[in-house]
């Protein structure tokens, strides 16, 4: 089911691939030697350059053949864990930026923009572990900067990609982008399309030595997935640009079911009793996503000063439509009549305009000072319908009646985000540099509804959020800074919809509309020593840590007594992350062998506590996490080039992530075995890859309550796979994407998923 795979079974895997990308290596730099006329120039592949790491793509042995998003993760403090997401060393999520304007693109449309990108197109990748005031990111979020080649001549170039993928079961992708430019005006576009199942299976037990429910069985989503955009870029004059950007990506999930066979135990004056019912869910899905930004940029001087203006608007559909039913069974899984049938209709539409403006001043000093504000406007409508069919039968089995009941809530919830930010950066001298800024927003909110519950719910705040960078040279081999970041996180707008997403009639997720934004302060210390070796150290506080608190309490099901499990969305104490990091990126052997190697320690501080559902007002048994936990951290990178013409290349990857507390239990151990073997042949690529070799990148979470009470998650999704691409470059090599736009609209989109 989608719902309850991105919700919440999803989520905890990418929870813990955020730990798991948290040990990336970080790829330092490596040398590329030319020669040219007895003259011999060395490249630094990898370096640190203020606030930011910076890998030379174009210098880098491994970008030929290659798309953006595989290198991507070769680059160093970058990583993915199950190929779709990419996750920054100690950072919850990873924003990418285009010519440092983030693309306007929702996660499923950026992925395979990636995935269609050539390398060959990026100069360098830029890494921003601590984003400045300027930024405009939520929480710990950190920026990926891919900076484009430069333009060269007019013309057509673009590449076509075919590509199939076995995993539990079969999938297939194809992509066409196409680059134009002419005189002044420049025009992208890109188109993709791809279809897969995703199996999973699950394991799922809660309770205590008195009540237990197990429930047990394989999830499966179909989808079938089209989009693209389109960038048009003209060149009004010398020092101005008017770009229009299209973003359009379409989703059908239909057919998606999740069969569940259910234990339930209990023990009633020392007499125990089990009984066995069997869960049916019935899912149909679509989700549409349209974008539009327009932007004018203007050079105002010959230093770089430049004033940037984006409007956009956003509209996001989904519809969902889901049949739950549980049925009695036996031990042996013979389903026989109907007990429970809950039918819901969970449609979602977003509406959100976006200003967004800044002036970057350069002074001839080596100053800059950067102003600007933002402006969203969001309101989002879901009018939720939910209808519950209990079932009685008479002692000879014939139906008695059926008891209906209906739980519908249209909630509408408006959001104005206004937000302010000033940045002053200096380089005082070769080796030192500094950069100081602050951001200060204003978010004001209500959420109202036909439900008495949710009639008014109002959010006001304001934040002033701090931010310095210092970066000391202290000579060509070592390299010292320090940064100090401070940020919000505001809930999703799924998050905040109060709507059950149900796995059984006992077991579901809630989400709150009563969830405020939580608040994470972050200190790093990183060392770099000749731009090969570095050394960071990360310390991350959060306040009001949004997540999924598992309640369980005893009820009367019946005439049974069983455990009902509420996963409840909700702010939920507080939590630290301590982490230090050694790494290394190195060419071997004239850059026959280029690799990447990681190894760190985690430490995991909780302190959370809740006992009250937060949308109900039920009270259950005290759910308390205030444990701490120390992990170690593991990744390797490896490319091998095969031959001297830089025709294959082969690559071995490897991560490890220990056991660690996070917030809703104990995450055993992950890990990951990849390889793949590329062909490049004229304009042709061919690659194979296999990924998750040995099957141990399955999720475990494991909690146990002072009280007794237990929780138990074990998840497969299958991430063993073989995946086979054919790519075909055309056109003329020397022209490059036109200039990407960063839209108004750039943080919303985040919370739309």
């Amino acid at each position: 089911m989608k719902t309850l795979n991105t919700k919440l079974f999803l989520g905890l895997s990418l929870f813990s691939g955020i730990y798991l990308n948290a040990q990336e290596k970080p790829k330092t730099d490596s040398a590329v030697t030319k020669n040219i006329e007895a003259v011999t120039l060395t490249k630094q592949v990898f370096k640190k350059e203020s606030d930011r790491f910076v890998y030379d793509v174009a210098a880098s042995p491994v970008a030929k053949g290659n798309t953006a998003f595989n290198i991507l993760k070769q680059t160093p403090l970058v990583s993915s864990t199950d190929d779709k997401t990419l996750k920054i060393i100690g950072k919850n999520n990873a924003v990418i930026f285009i010519n440092g304007r983030k693309t306007n693109m929702d996660a499923e449309s950026l992925t395979q923009f990636l995935k269609n990108t050539p390398a060959e197109n990026i100069q360098k990748i830029e890494v921003i572990t601590l984003p400045g005031s300027e930024y405009q990111v939520e929480s710990s979020d950190g920026i990926i900067n891919i900076i484009l080649k430069k333009k060269m001549t007019d013309g057509l170039n673009g590449n076509m990609r075919m590509g199939n993928s076995q995993s539990y079961y079969n999938s297939s992708y194809a992509g066409l982008s196409i680059n134009y430019r002419k005189d002044k005006l420049g025009i992208s576009s890109n188109i993709n399309m791809s279809q897969n199942i995703q199996e999973q299976y699950y394991i799922l037990r809660n309770g205590n030595d008195r009540s237990s429910n197990q429930s047990e069985g394989r999830v499966s989503d179909p989808n079938k997935n089209l989009g693209g955009y389109l960038n048009i870029d003209y060149q009004l004059n010398d020092n101005s640009n008017l770009a229009l950007t299209y973003n359009s990506w379409a989703n059908r999930s239909y057919g998606s079911t999740s069969n569940l066979f259910n234990t339930v135990k209990s023990d009633s004056a020392g007499i125990s009793n089990i009984k066995y019912n069997y869960t049916k869910n019935l899912e149909n899905s679509r989700s549409y996503n349209n974008s539009v930004n327009l932007n004018y940029e203007w050079k105002t001087d010959t230093l770089g000063s430049k004033l940037n203006l984006n409007a956009a608007y956003l509209n996001y559909k989904r519809f969902q439509n889901a049949d739950n039913v549980t049925y009695n069974s036996n031990a042996f899984q013979t389903i026989g009549n109907r007990m429970v049938q809950i039918t819901q209709s969970t449609p979602q539409i977003i509406n959100n305009f976006s200003f967004l403006g800044d002036y970057i001043k350069k002074f001839k000093n080596d100053l800059t000072v950067s102003v600007g504000g933002n402006y969203n406007k969001t309101k989002t409508d879901n009018d939720t319908k939910s209808d519950t069919f209990i079932y009685t039968y008479k002692d000879n089995g014939d139906l008695d009646k059926i008891v209906p009941s209906s739980n519908p809530n249209h909630f509408i919830y408006d959001e104005n985000i206004y937000g302010l930010y000033l940045t002053l950066e200096k380089k005082f001298s070769d080796k030192f540099s500094g950069k100081l800024g602050s951001r200060y927003e204003v978010t004001n909110s209500v959420g109202k509804s036909d439900n008495a519950d949710f009639s008014n719910v109002e959010r006001n705040y304001n934040n002033f959020l701090p931010y310095v960078s210092l970066n000391y040279a202290i000579n060509d081999k070592n390299n010292i800074s320090y940064a100090f970041s401070s940020r919000m996180r505001r809930p999703s707008f799924w998050e905040l919809n109060p709507v059950k997403n149900i796995l059984t009639d006992v077991n579901y997720t809630q989400n709150n509309p009563f969830v405020k934004a939580s608040s994470v302060y972050t200190n790093e210390f990183t060392y770099m020593f000749k731009n090969s070796y570095f050394f960071i150290v990360n310390h991350s506080l959060s306040k009001d840590v949004i997540t999924q608190v598992p309640l369980q309490r005893e009820v009367i099901k019946n005439g049974v007594t069983t455990k009902e499990l509420r996963y409840i969305r909700t702010n939920f104490g507080d939590k630290q992350e301590m982490s230090a990091m050694l790494g290394m990126q190195k060419n071997f052997f004239k850059q026959y062998l280029t690799t990447n190697f990681n190894i760190g320690v985690q430490r995991n501080v909780n302190n959370g506590s809740l006992n009250t559902d937060p949308i109900t007002g039920d009270v259950f048994p005290d759910y308390v996490n205030k444990i701490k936990s120390n992990s170690l951290l593991i990744q390797t990178n490896n490319t091998v080039r095969l031959d001297k013409k830089k025709t294959w290349f082969l690559s071995v990857n490897y991560w490890y992530v220990d056991n660690q507390q996070i917030e809703i239990g104990y995450l055993k151990s992950l890990m990951s075995l990849d390889t793949s073997i590329k062909k490049v042949w004229n304009d042709w690529t061919f690659n194979l890859e296999i990924f998750d070799i040995l099957k141990t990148n399955k999720v475990v979470i494991t909690d146990q309550q002072e009280n007794g009470n237990f929780n138990y998650i074990n998840q497969n999704q299958y991430n063993q796979s073989v995946n086979f691409s054919i790519t075909y470059n055309f056109g003329n090599k020397k022209v490059q994407k036109i200039r990407d736009i960063d839209s108004a609209d750039k943080d919303i989109k985040n919370r739309t998923r």
